[in-house]
């Protein structure tokens, strides 16, 4: 079985090419293949394959030509990355797959737009993020409020007074299971200047990450909200490097680096 390794702001993902539709991922391959010391090593698996061939997105088809599977690294099936979308999309042009330019990719959360050259930044279109009221993330006994935001998947972003990057992430914060009964991805933030903040990430299923582009942006509205804004342009400082977030008044973008590292056979 063929691969590709490629990251995001270091948000790092394992690329598994299935042009006829035939891989079936089980959750225990795919934590096998993520596990950093045994496996490749990855936050997660983005599984390539034809919109059609898959029953859970067949509708997308007229709209995108490629589904982009996406597993957490415990295995989990996922709705949305925004890292891995940019990731996928870079793989696409550089594998022959799609051309540069415009087009979209299928997901969970519906069809993304992405735009990207032959070489540099990949933009997507994030679609219009949610807000659901607030709730609380604990994090080594502390709690921290933050604003629920459903970017496709699930967010808690908290916009705190505490230097994130003295934070524990090395476990779970705590969080109201009735809120988000099949987890959440937590982020806690600084704003740090002008529509600029720092931001760390825990995300469900795979633990503390470099990067979390669903979550830059849920940071970026928690941030605009505190700021008393609904539009405009935010960098978002990750562990892995900078993102651009653009809030507009019914979507919002993602803009940053993607890039191949590897290519190599799984030994099964």
């Amino acid at each position: 079985m063929r691969f590709v390794k490629g990251h995001g702001t270091e948000n790092d993902f394992v690329i598994i090419p299935d042009l006829d539709g035939e891989v079936e991922l089980s959750a225990a391959f795919v934590a096998a293949v993520c596990d950093r010391h045994t496996g490749i090593g990855a936050d997660g698996v983005l599984h390539v394959m034809p919109t059609k061939l898959s029953p859970e997105v067949a509708d997308q088809a007229g709209q995108a030509e490629w589904f982009m599977d996406y597993r957490n690294a415990d295995g989990g099936v996922a709705q949305m990355c925004g890292n891995g979308v940019r990731v996928f999309a870079r793989y696409l042009v550089d594998s022959g797959l799609a051309d540069a330019g415009e087009f979209g990719v299928a997901t969970r959360g519906g069809v993304k737009r992405v735009r990207l050259a032959e070489t540099g930044d990949v933009t997507v279109e994030m679609g219009r993020p949610k807000t659901f009221g607030e709730s609380v993330a604990t994090v080594a006994g502390k709690p921290y409020e933050g604003l629920h935001v459903d970017m496709g998947n699930p967010h808690l972003a908290c916009v705190i007074g505490d230097p994130v990057a003295q934070l524990d992430l090395s476990h779970q914060p705590a969080f109201d299971p009735a809120v988000f009964p099949e987890g959440v991805n937590i982020e806690l933030l600084n704003p740090v200047g002008e529509r600029r903040v720092v931001m760390r990430v825990f995300e469900r299923g795979s633990g503390e990450t470099r990067s979390c582009g669903t979550g830059a942006v849920a940071s970026a509205v928690a941030a605009a909200r505190l700021a008393g804004e609904t539009t405009g342009t935010w960098a978002v400082e990750v562990l892995g490097g900078t993102v651009t977030v653009t809030l507009e008044e019914d979507t919002s973008y993602l803009a940053g680096p993607a890039v191949l590292v590897a290519s190599g056979e799984l030994n099964l």
